[in-house]
């Protein structure tokens, strides 16, 4: 669908266009984790938090202008965006700006997706974008945002949806659409009960990755109207997506895997389930996710840190990890780590075992403990001779464990002051 001109045309696209990451949730589906950090600020990958995926898709993409909406408990989500993302050339004009909820309007909070927006539409006239890319803050994958642009531009597309195919008994999670043949929206469900499977499928359906594109002119006119409706709960999903479907055309994008075309890699990571499922994949031969691909890079901030270390070679305490990710500062002293994911400055101690487990950063784990299936957060000092994920009936008393048998432990489970850093 395009021709030779694609790069000059995409990049033309890309800088007209305004990013604003919607990264205000807490994410209480994740219980405790989210107790002092908003979900965007959630550990991911090893090294990475939760927005540097949408932030990396944004600057890959060559979108260098972003607006990063925050709202829940974001001083970790703000210390690292500006530490890790002010590489960006301000006398270029581009940037990664944080924009908290400050009633900018009245004196309500965000309300809703639509309303975080609008409340910061002033700043967005500043910007004088052509487009307005709105992403949630919150999901894993690597996409191409350029591509969206051009399909929207091409398409004369007043709202651009992207949308991925979900198995149907998920799809009480997400806004459902069906399309006609030419991908036009016909119609939207926000967190149907009951949806209909999308044509070619019995068990598959066509959901919203929480990702937009507006034609600028269209985004104010609409958000200023959404406003004034005394009912609405200004969400772009529940209230203006569904609301314009007669009178505007409304486009969907599929995201597809740009070398195989088949279904691509999106991850909604809001369980402790999906948060502990999605990073024990990372540790796989060729996980879907490559982390690896230097042509799509994930940015971040990282302290600097020196190498992992493992030591003691004995027969009985053997320092050794095996289909795991161990991050640098991390030092397995005569402890066996197997099918775990280690965060930086983890220390574990002689004796001990950890497996299919994945362990957040600055934990301390002492001698002769046995960990299996847990997500340990930020922090933790596991005292010596601890067994965790062995007696849930036991977890149960002491720490949360989710429906799969996840044991999730925090500081605060643990009679631990929680670490100031989160």
């Amino acid at each position: 669908m395009l021709t030779s001109k694609s790069g000059r045309f995409v990049s033309r696209l890309t800088r007209e266009t305004l990013a604003i990451v919607l990264a205000g949730g807490r994410g209480s589906r994740l219980h405790q984790l989210t107790n002092w950090r908003a979900k965007p600020a959630v550990h991911y990958g090893g090294k990475f938090r939760i927005v540097d995926f949408p932030l990396s898709n944004c600057v890959n993409s060559g979108i260098r202008r972003i607006s990063v909406l925050t709202q829940y408990k974001s001083h970790s989500l703000d210390r690292h965006i500006q530490r890790g993302w002010g590489f960006l050339g301000g006398e270029l004009g581009e940037f990664v700006e944080l924009l908290p909820a400050q009633q900018r309007l009245g004196e309500n909070w965000y309300a809703g997706t639509a309303d975080a927006v609008m409340q910061n539409l002033d700043i967005i006239r500043q910007h004088d974008p052509a487009y307005v890319l709105i992403l949630a803050g919150d999901h894993v994958y690597k996409m191409d945002y350029g591509t969206m642009l051009a399909a929207h531009v091409e398409s004369e597309a007043d709202i651009t949806v992207g949308c991925i195919e979900v198995p149907i008994e998920e799809a009480s999670a997400f806004g459902v659409m069906n399309i006609d043949e030419s991908n036009r929206i016909v119609k939207f469900l926000e967190k149907p009960a009951n949806p209909d499977p999308m044509p070619g499928s019995t068990d598959q359906v066509l959901a919203s990755m929480g990702i937009y594109v507006f034609s600028t002119e269209v985004l104010f006119r609409e958000l200023l109207h959404d406003q004034s409706l005394p009912g609405s709960s200004h969400d772009f999903g529940k209230d203006i997506i569904p609301s314009l479907l007669d009178s505007h055309r409304i486009m969907a994008f599929p995201f597809r895997d740009p070398v195989s075309g088949g279904k691509a890699y999106w991850r909604d990571v809001g369980t402790v389930d999906a948060l502990w499922q999605a990073n024990l994949e990372l540790t796989g031969i060729t996980p879907e996710l490559d982390l690896y691909d230097s042509e799509w890079p994930i940015w971040t901030y990282q302290e600097q840190v020196p190498p992992a270390k493992f030591v003691f070679d004995d027969d009985d305490r053997r320092g050794v990890a095996v289909d795991s990710m161990i991050a640098g500062g991390c030092i397995v002293s005569g402890a066996k780590i197997k099918h775990s994911l280690l965060f930086p400055r983890v220390r574990v101690h002689s004796y001990a075992e950890v497996t299919d487990s994945v362990i957040f950063p600055r934990v301390d784990i002492g001698r002769n403990c046995r960990i299996k299936k847990a997500l340990i957060d930020r922090g933790c000092q596991i005292p010596a001779g601890t067994e965790i994920g062995y007696d849930i009936e036991a977890d149960r008393k002491r720490f949360h464990v989710s429906p799969k048998g996840v044991v999730l432990v925090t500081p605060e489970m643990l009679d631990e002051e929680y670490p100031h850093v989160v």
